[in-house]
């Protein structure tokens, strides 16, 4: 079984389910709530099951994605966090230089959750197919 592309996990639902999950728990309308949330997506070689796990909320301009837990049975194929300011409170919503340097360091698809969508950056699918190492492949 290969690594899921990122336009087949932007769609599956359990990936469909943390995006919203992460969106609604960042508090994008609340300026003093407001925060980035996110974590990391899973798959099975042998299942192909596609599980996430939460990092940790991040605080009001970014979050750590440095250390992905292992999962048991499970590679990391992805990882997605929100960007919840507003652009109409001068805010660019689009991925940020650092989340295109670590996307690509990194070897996985990184997902930008925004008031404009769903966006990802980095390699299409997990670099090197679901063998090695079972977290970041590089």
């Amino acid at each position: 079984m290969d690594a899921p592309t990122a336009d087949e996990l932007r769609v599956h639902p359990v990936v469909v389910a943390a995006f919203a999950a992460a969106w609604a728990d960042s508090f994008p309308d609340d300026r003093a709530l407001r925060h980035e949330e996110g974590g990391y997506i899973y798959r099975n070689p042998t299942s192909g099951e596609v599980s996430v796990r939460r990092a940790l909320p991040g605080n009001w301009g970014s979050l750590s994605l440095n250390n992905p837990p292992l999962v048991r049975d499970a590679f990391l194929v992805a990882t997605y966090h929100t960007h919840p300011h507003p652009i109409a409170e001068g805010f660019d919503p689009d991925p940020s230089a650092h989340d295109i340097y670590w996307a690509d360091d990194s070897g996985v698809p990184w997902f930008v959750v925004s008031e404009l969508g769903i966006v990802f950056v980095g390699p299409s699918r997990r670099i090197g197919g679901l063998v090695g190492n079972p977290g970041y492949p590089k």
